[in-house]
C-alpha cells in the first residue's frame, strides 16, 4: 500500500497542508458554496476531490499502510469554539478512520440510487390482490422477496436496508395467509407508535372488506371481534399477553403466518426477551404458523435465519444513499458544558439542513433534552424563549410550533399533532426521544442524534442505526439521507468502529429468564423440568452457544421460591399467583420484590398511611417508576409535595433528604399522590401541586398494571388485605382520574367496568360514572332492578353481576373468629397485625379464625371472585366514595 493522505474539510477557513506527489491524496470537501474556492484550488493542484453535502467533519488521515496510519480530528467548526480541540490517533483507531473515509469516498461516486426499475404489482402477485397494495408498482427489493413468499411455505428472514419497502413484503405474506389459505395473519411491531403507522397503511384493506384488529396497551380487547379478525396488528408484548390468555388459545390455532417487524430487536435488552420467547415457541415443529421476519441489516442474519429454521433473503438494493457523519464537541469535566455544546451543535446542523429545504429529526436522550433542544432551535429561528419555562408544556409547544418546530415523546400531549404536522411538512423540525426511531415513516432529510446516552444508559449501535434509518425515506420524497451522531473527541473512535462493524444480534433472554419460563408454564408448554430443558434447547441463547442449564434451573428455583410455580418431582405447574403475574405481564423479579417489601412494612393505621406505604414501595421498586426523573424546573414542586407529607419510613438517609425531589422514585411518588388525591374539581387540571400532567403521564400509565396485580391478590391471599384493597382502589382512581374519583370510588368504577362495552370502555365508563354520581351513588350497592343506561349486559348477566357484589352479604367479627357470607368462589381473609390467613367460603359462608398475633389490630375482608370486596375497621373507607368534605 502506497503512502496516503486523505482529508475531510468542512471549515471554510481551513488551510491546506503540503501534499507530496508520491502520496495517494484524496480530499472530501463540503458542498457548501463557501468552500467552492477551496475545492477549485485543490482541483487545480491535480488532487482528486469529491464534494459531500452537509459534511461537518474536519479530519486528516495519513500513513504508509493499514496498521501504520495516523488520524487527526478537529472539533466541529459549526460550534465556533475559540480554540478548536485536536485529537490525534494511531493504530486501530486510525485504521477505522481510514475505512470510514474510504466508504464515504466510494459512496460519492455511486450512480443515482433513485433511478429504479419498478415492476407492476400484478406482474408479481395474483392480479386479484393488486387492489390491496398501496402503490401500483414494486421496487427491486420487493420484487426479489415477494416470489420467495409466494413460492413456498418456508419460514423466511428478509434482511434489507432501512426504507427498502419491507412493509409491502409483509403485506404480501399476510395477504397470502388471508386470501389464499383462509387463515389469520398476525403482524408484530415493537412499539405502540408503529401500530398507529401500520394501522393507517391498512385502511385500504378495511375499505376492501378485510377485518383488522389493532392490539396494543392503549386498545381494549373485544374477544368476539378478535376471533373474527383476518389480521391482528399487535405489539409483541400484547401478543404475548394474548398467548397467555386461555380463552384465546383456539384463535391462535387459526394463525397461518406471524410477521415480525424489526426482528433484529431480538438483541434489544428490553424487548428482546419477550420476542425471543414468542419466536422460540412459534418456530417449534408443533406450530403450524409460518414465520416471516423483517430485519434491518445485521451482521449475523444467517445465524438468526438458521435458528428460526428459515431461509435468508438478503437484499442488497438500497433505496437511497445514506451518508453519516460524526461531528465532534470538546470533552469537558463539567457535564453541563458538554451538554450545552451538543445542543448548540444540534441546532447549527438543523439550521444548515433546513436552510436547504430539508426536514430534520433531532433525537435526544431524555424528555428534558427534547424540550431544551427544541427551545434552542426555536430561538435560532427568532422565537423569543426568554420567558418560556421548560416545564410549561403549553408555552413550549406554542413558541416552538410558531417557528416550525415540533416535539415528540411518550406523554407529550401534542405528540400526534406534531407527527402529523411534520409528515405534512407544516413543521420542518421534529425533536424527539426514540419514540419515532423504530419504523415511523416521516419526511426527514436528515437525522441528528444529539446524545450518546439514552435515559440511564449508553445508546447501543442498533438504536443509532435505527435512528439513522429515519433519514432519506424514498416514499416521503427524500431519497437521500444524512445522519449525524454528535460525539466528544473521546467517543469518536469507538463510534466509527461500531458503525462500520454494524449490529450483531445477541440473545437477551437470560436477562429476564424467569418471566419467559413462567409464560411457557402458564401456556402448559413446560410442565416439567424435562420440558423446560427441551424449551431451552429451542432458544436463540442456546443456539448461540450458551449450553449450560444453570440459569434455567436458577430461574425455576426462583419461581418456586416466589410462589409462582409448584415445582415437585416431575411437575412444573403455575400457581394462581403465577398465572396472574404472567397474564398482566409483570416481571416475576419485580413482583416478588414488591410482595417482600410490602410484607416487611408495619400495618398502616389508616388509608392515608396505607396509600403512602403503597405508593412509596411502587415508586422505588418498579424500575420505570424509580427511573422517572423530574426536570430542574419541576423538582422544587416534587420536593415541596414530599416534604409536606409525614414520613412513613426511615429509608431515606440524611444526604438523600437534602436531595428531596431528585432521588429515585421521588417524581413517581409525588405524581401518584398528587393525581390520586386531586378530586373532581381538579380532574382536568394541567398541573396538580405544581407537577405538569405531561410529566406525570408516564408514571400514571405504568403504575395501574402493578396496582391491578396487587389488587387481584386479595382473592388469592398472597398479600395482606390492606395491600390488595388499597391497591384496587388506587388502581381505578388513577386509571379513571379524569372522572375526579375520590377515595373509595374504586368499587363503583369496578361495577361500571363490568357493565360497559369493553371496546368502548374509555368512553362508556366516564359517561356512566357521571350518571351514577349525579344520582347520588358512591358505591355499587343499589337495589336489584333493570340494568342502568349504558349497561351492555343482558338481564341474566346483569343479575349474575349483582349477585357477585358484596352488597347483600355479611361480614361480622366475633373474636376469635370472623363470620362471612358470600357468593360462590368468595374468600374471607382475617388478620392480626401484619399476619393474615385465608379461608374459602363453603356453601355460601365461612367461619374464619384469626391468625395468632396482635389482637388489638384484627380485622377481616371479604373478596369475591369477580373483584368486589368489603373489609372491617379503617379499610371500610374503601367500601364507598368519601364525601367532598372528607
Amino acid at each position: 500500500m502506497s503512502p496516503y493522505r486523505w482529508l475531510k474539510i468542512s471549515d471554510p477557513d481551513r488551510e491546506l497542508p503540503h501534499f507530496d506527489e508520491d502520496e495517494d491524496t484524496r480530499v472530501l470537501v463540503s458542498a457548501d458554496v463557501a468552500l467552492d474556492p477551496l475545492a477549485v484550488k485543490i482541483e487545480n493542484a491535480g488532487i482528486p476531490v469529491r464534494r459531500v453535502r452537509y459534511l461537518v467533519e474536519d479530519e486528516e488521515i495519513w500513513g504508509a499502510g493499514p496498521d501504520q496510519g495516523c488520524a487527526e480530528l478537529r472539533e466541529c467548526h459549526l460550534n465556533r469554539p475559540r480554540t478548536r480541540v485536536r485529537t490525534r490517533r494511531s493504530g486501530a483507531a486510525a485504521e477505522a478512520a481510514r475505512r470510514v473515509f474510504d466508504s464515504v469516498w466510494e459512496a460519492q461516486r455511486t450512480a443515482d440510487p433513485t433511478t429504479v426499475r419498478s415492476v407492476p404489482v400484478d406482474d408479481v402477485v395474483p392480479a386479484a390482490w393488486a387492489e390491496f397494495y398501496p402503490y401500483p408498482s414494486l421496487n427491486p427489493a420487493q420484487t426479489q422477496a415477494i416470489p420467495e413468499i409466494l413460492g413456498n411455505d418456508d419460514n423466511l428472514v428478509v434482511v434489507a436496508p432501512t426504507g427498502a419497502g419491507k412493509t409491502v413484503i409483509g403485506m404480501t405474506a399476510a395477504l397470502r395467509a388471508i386470501l389464499e389459505q383462509r387463515r389469520k395473519a398476525v403482524w408484530l411491531v415493537p412499539q405502540r407508535s408503529l401500530t398507529d403507522e401500520l394501522d393507517r397503511d391498512l385502511n385500504l384493506w378495511r375499505r376492501r372488506g378485510l377485518r383488522i384488529a389493532r392490539l396494543s396497551g392503549e386498545h381494549r380487547l373485544d374477544l368476539a371481534r378478535l376471533r373474527a379478525a383476518d389480521l391482528w396488528v399487535s405489539t409483541t408484548e400484547k401478543f404475548e399477553s394474548i398467548c397467555r390468555t386461555a380463552s384465546l388459545r383456539e384463535a391462535l390455532d387459526e394463525v397461518g403466518v406471524l410477521i415480525v417487524d424489526e426482528v433484529h430487536l431480538l438483541g434489544d435488552p428490553t424487548r428482546g426477551p419477550v420476542l425471543e420467547g414468542v419466536l422460540a415457541r412459534m418456530r417449534d415443529a408443533g406450530s403450524s404458523a409460518r414465520l416471516i421476519g423483517l430485519s434491518a441489516t445485521v451482521t449475523n442474519s444467517k445465524e438468526i435465519a438458521t435458528w428460526l429454521r428459515a431461509r435468508l433473503v438478503a437484499i442488497a438494493w438500497r433505496p437511497g444513499r445514506l451518508t453519516w457523519h460524526l461531528p465532534v464537541v470538546a470533552a469537558h469535566p463539567d457535564w453541563n458544558v458538554v451538554e450545552a455544546a451538543r445542543t448548540r451543535l444540534a441546532a447549527a446542523i438543523t439550521t444548515m439542513v433546513t436552510a436547504d429545504g430539508g426536514g430534520v429529526l433531532v433525537f435526544c436522550g431524555s424528555k428534558r433534552s427534547v424540550r431544551l433542544t427544541a427551545l434552542v432551535i426555536a430561538a435560532s429561528r427568532g422565537a423569543d424563549v426568554n420567558r418560556v419555562r421548560l416545564d410549561d408544556a403549553d408555552q413550549v409547544h406554542q413558541v416552538c410550533r410558531q417557528v416550525g418546530v415540533g416535539l415528540h415523546y411518550k406523554g407529550w400531549e401534542h405528540r400526534a399533532e406534531a407527527e402529523d404536522a411534520f409528515r405534512a411538512r407544516r413543521l420542518d423540525v421534529l425533536v424527539a426521544t426514540s419514540t419515532v426511531a423504530a419504523g415511523v415513516n416521516l419526511p426527514a432529510r436528515a437525522v441528528v442524534v444529539r446524545d450518546t446516552q439514552m435515559g440511564f444508559g449508553a445508546v447501543d449501535v442498533a438504536t443509532v442505526l435505527q435512528m439513522f434509518g429515519r433519514a432519506g425515506r424514498v416514499g416521503t420524497g427524500e431519497p437521500d439521507g444524512w445522519a449525524f451522531l454528535i460525539v466528544d473527541e473521546h467517543e469518536h473512535t469507538q463510534w466509527q468502529a461500531r458503525l462500520m462493524s454494524g449490529y450483531t444480534v445477541d440473545s437477551q433472554i437470560q436477562t429476564n429468564l424467569p418471566e419467559q419460563l413462567l409464560s411457557e408454564a402458564v401456556q402448559e408448554r413446560v410442565t416439567s423440568r424435562a420440558e423446560a430443558d427441551r424449551w431451552w434447547l429451542r432458544t436463540l441463547a442456546h443456539h448461540q452457544g450458551r449450553r449450560g442449564t444453570t440459569p434455567l434451573y436458577q430461574a425455576a428455583r426462583f419461581l418456586q421460591q416466589a410462589e409462582m410455580v409448584q415445582d415437585g418431582p416431575g411437575d412444573f405447574v403455575p400457581t394462581e399467583l403465577g398465572r396472574l403475574t404472567a397474564r398482566l405481564m409483570i416481571s416475576p423479579a419485580v413482583g416478588d420484590e414488591l410482595r417482600r417489601t410490602l410484607a416487611d412494612l408495619p400495618l398502616p393505621t389508616g388509608p392515608e398511611e396505607a396509600e403512602r406505604f403503597l405508593v412509596q414501595t411502587l415508586a422505588t421498586v418498579v424500575p420505570k417508576l424509580a427511573q422517572a426523573t423530574a426536570s430542574d424546573a419541576v423538582r422544587p414542586a416534587v420536593a415541596r409535595l414530599l416534604a409536606s407529607l409525614p414520613p412513613v419510613s426511615e429509608q431515606r438517609s440524611a444526604p438523600a433528604a437534602l436531595a428531596l425531589g431528585s432521588a429515585p422514585g421521588d417524581l413517581a411518588q409525588a405524581a401518584l399522590l398528587a393525581f390520586t388525591g386531586m378530586g373532581a374539581s381538579a380532574a382536568e387540571q394541567r398541573h396538580v401541586a405544581g407537577i405538569p400532567s405531561s410529566v406525570a403521564y408516564p408514571v400514571l400509565e405504568e403504575a395501574p398494571r402493578y396496582l391491578h396485580w396487587l389488587g387481584g391478590q386479595g382473592l388469592l391471599g398472597t398479600v395482606h388485605p390492606w395491600c390488595a384493597i388499597t391497591a384496587a382502589d388506587l388502581n381505578r382512581r388513577i386509571r379513571w382520574r379524569r372522572c375526579g374519583v375520590r377515595r373509595g370510588g374504586g368499587r363503583l368504577l369496578w361495577m361500571l367496568e363490568q357493565m360497559a362495552d369493553p371496546v368502548h370502555l374509555d368512553q362508556a365508563v366516564p359517561a356512566m360514572w357521571a350518571a351514577a354520581v349525579s344520582r347520588g351513588h358512591t358505591a355499587p350497592d343499589w337495589p336489584a332492578g333493570r340494568p342502568p343506561a349504558g349497561c351492555v349486559l343482558d338481564e341474566r348477566a346483569y343479575a349474575n353481576l349483582l349477585r357477585d357484589r358484596v352488597t347483600d352479604y355479611r361480614l361480622s367479627e366475633y373474636p376469635p373468629h370472623a363470620w362471612a357470607t358470600g357468593p360462590a368462589g368468595a374468600v374471607v381473609v382475617t388478620w392480626s397485625g401484619p399476619r393474615w390467613r385465608m379461608t374459602q367460603l363453603r356453601r355460601g359462608s365461612a367461619e374464619a379464625p384469626y391468625p395468632e398475633g396482635d389482637v388489638a389490630r384484627r380485622g377481616a375482608a371479604l373478596f369475591t371472585w369477580r373483584g368486589d370486596y368489603r373489609a372491617t375497621n379503617w379499610l371500610s373507607a374503601y367500601s364507598a366514595m368519601e364525601s367532598r368534605q372528607a
